[in-house]
């Protein structure tokens, strides 16, 4: 399939480009720094990481494309598909996460990834994956209905059912079990696509690679010039929390990248540059921080809630 992986870095590259002057025209003040690196350990690969820091808008914004390659898949890839066992394998992705200075501009992430294993004389086992889903601090029913649309939209001609089988694995996946809650207001989330062929499949990882800057950067331009203040900034820490949580404890491509011998320092770009944890922390009853909790980071069929 080297035909077809050639097709799929292409495009993935070409992604990392468009986002990256696309956030740096929101920021409007910083740019992206590129950081170009191979893999050291064995099976070889590399990527880009391309960061930008302490922006107008973005306290952090990264956005990564990287491939690596290798002998064999790491435990956090064959737990779930057993038959991946003793096969070399290839992957390649675009992931990123953006984390804004003002606590009204929600966090957002977004990934898109492709798989293939090989083993002389047996067929290529190859799938797509990615998604992405967005964690709001101050949340705003028009801002999540909109990135819900849109994801929607990233799912049409694709099946008539794809839209909620993908919001629903993403709900499911970005969940802290431990604090039983969710991440945020969920997205799309898909995996172990290899159906019902690959151009098909590719096609709809390109459909959710190109939705994510028309959901999100609407929102960034809404509410980036709101006020707030030291109580909001102080919530915004603390609720990052969650996020760090998430991704060190749960999610499987920074455990991927960590086990499969991955730069480090791309991996987890994604952690925002501040954060804090508060024991016990309770906000006021029926206060904009509980609204969040108590409204915003329930299951939601956010096509059908009005204004």
């Amino acid at each position: 399939m080297n035909n077809e992986t050639d097709l799929v870095r292409k495009y993935l590259t070409g992604l990392q480009k468009t986002i990256t002057k696309d956030l740096t025209i929101a920021d409007g003040s910083a740019e992206f720094i590129i950081d170009d690196w191979v893999r050291d350990s064995s099976g070889g690969g590399g990527g880009r990481t391309m960061v930008l820091t302490d922006g107008g808008v973005f306290e952090q914004a990264g956005v990564n494309f990287s491939e690596v390659a290798g002998d064999s898949l790491p435990a956090s890839a064959t737990a779930h598909r057993p038959e991946l066992t003793g096969r070399n394998f290839r992957a390649m992705g675009v992931s990123l996460v953006i984390h804004p200075h003002n606590p009204y501009v929600p966090t957002s992430h977004a990934n898109v990834r492709f798989f293939i294993a090989e083993k002389p004389g047996e067929p290529s086992i190859w799938w797509f994956g990615g998604g992405f889903d967005m964690t709001p601090y101050y949340a705003n029913k028009e801002d999540c209905i909109h990135w819900h649309q849109t994801a929607k939209q990233a799912c049409e001609g694709f099946g008539e059912n794809s839209y909620a089988k993908y919001k629903q694995w993403c709900d499911d996946y970005f969940f802290l079990k431990h604090r039983n809650e969710a991440r945020g207001i969920g997205g799309l989330f898909f995996d172990d696509l290899n159906e019902p062929d690959f151009e098909t499949a590719f096609a709809f990882m390109q459909s959710v690679g190109n939705h994510y800057l028309p959901a999100y950067l609407p929102i960034v331009e809404k509410r980036k010039a709101t006020e707030f203040g030291e109580r909001e900034k102080k919530f915004q820490l603390y609720r990052r929390g969650r996020y760090v949580e998430f991704n060190l404890v749960y999610d499987r491509g920074t455990l991927f990248g960590l086990q499969s011998g991955g730069r480090t320092e791309s991996i987890l770009m994604s952690l925002p540059p501040m954060v804090s944890w508060q024991y016990n922390f309770q906000p006021e009853a029926c206060s904009a921080e509980a609204e969040l909790t108590d409204y915003y980071l329930k299951p939601r069929d956010w096509l059908n809630e009005s204004l």
